[in-house]
């Protein structure tokens, strides 16, 4: 709601706690507390319904969609797409709906964490499986674009396997460095930067963690299997020869890839044309990226 209205878009919304409706309310934004209130009224203006919810409670969430604001296009932020692309076809609205996943946030939570520029220039995915509806996928990457981030096409079992490695697992390790830390008696002493940055997303709710984790377990598991082996390797490296040099210079090397990774822009797709979910999915596995607002077959301009 934040980032929306600050680019000059008409939002309105819901939330369950009325601590968080009140704070919203307080800084000037339209939230209410009324979920079929919400929705109705979405339904009226046939608004696009963005669902911030985390996986537990998505199937609540599109009971009340499919009884009260059926039409509406929809998509979500939730950080597995696979997930919730079956809970939205088992409600019947998967013909309305682009799975959405913008690659930002913090380790803390509620309406007074939230800011304005949290998207501007990060990572939106959006997902481009089979059947997505292109007017639908444009009002999104609208949405995406105005919000300050970069779209990201994916297809969602793609976008699965690369959360898992680059999230998913990344909070794992995180409560795994702050819990064997615990541990050790003069750590949190003389804990700095290192600890820090390798900890940082170990403060989110453990809630929250387990439901992004567990939504993406099959994926998940094989980011494990890999990290485990890597370790184990090192392991038995470090004992055996007193080296980890597989291990750091391995890990060295892939770090100054992301560092100097390139993100071109697709500039020649139009949305709803032959196979442009295709073209899309393939132009995101390389690496492309949607900076700029790509044209609508049959739209005008």
């Amino acid at each position: 709601m934040r980032a929306a209205k600050a680019s000059g878009l008409d939002a309105f919304g819901y939330n369950r706690s009325m601590d968080g409706v009140e704070a919203a309310r307080f800084d000037g934004f339209d939230a209410s507390n009324s979920l079929d209130g919400v929705l109705d009224r979405a339904a009226q203006a046939d608004a696009l319904i963005v669902l911030a919810v985390p996986m537990p409670a998505l199937p609540i969430m599109l009971d009340h969609i499919r009884s009260t604001a059926p039409d509406c296009a929809l998509t979500d932020v939730t950080s597995v797409k696979g997930a919730v692309l079956q809970a939205v076809r088992k409600h019947g609205l998967a013909d309305r709906f682009v799975g959405g996943h913008p690659m930002a946030g913090t380790a803390h939570s509620g309406w007074a964490a939230g800011d304005a520029k949290l998207f501007v220039g990060a990572p939106w995915v959006l997902s481009v499986d089979d059947g997505v509806d292109p007017a639908v996928w444009a009002t999104v990457m609208h949405l995406a674009l105005a919000c300050g981030s970069f779209v990201v096409p994916a297809r969602s079992d793609e976008h699965d396997a690369a959360a898992a490695a680059i999230s998913h697992l990344p909070h794992l390790l995180a409560e795994t460095l702050a819990a064997t830390a615990g541990h050790v008696p003069l750590a949190f002493a003389l804990a700095a930067g290192s600890f820090r940055d390798g900890t940082r997303v170990a403060a989110t709710a453990p809630d929250l963690v387990r439901a992004m984790c567990e939504a993406n377990s099959e994926q998940l598991l094989g980011s494990l299997d890999q990290a485990i082996d890597l370790l184990t390797r090192a392991r038995a490296s470090l004992a055996g020869s007193g080296s980890v040099a597989e291990l750091v210079e391995t890990g060295h090397a892939a770090r100054m890839r992301y560092d100097s990774f390139s993100r071109p822009q697709i500039l020649t797709t139009t949305i709803g044309a032959p196979d442009w979910r295709d073209e899309l999915a393939a132009a995101g596995r390389a690496g492309g990226v949607i900076r700029s607002a790509l044209p609508v077959l049959g739209s005008p301009g």
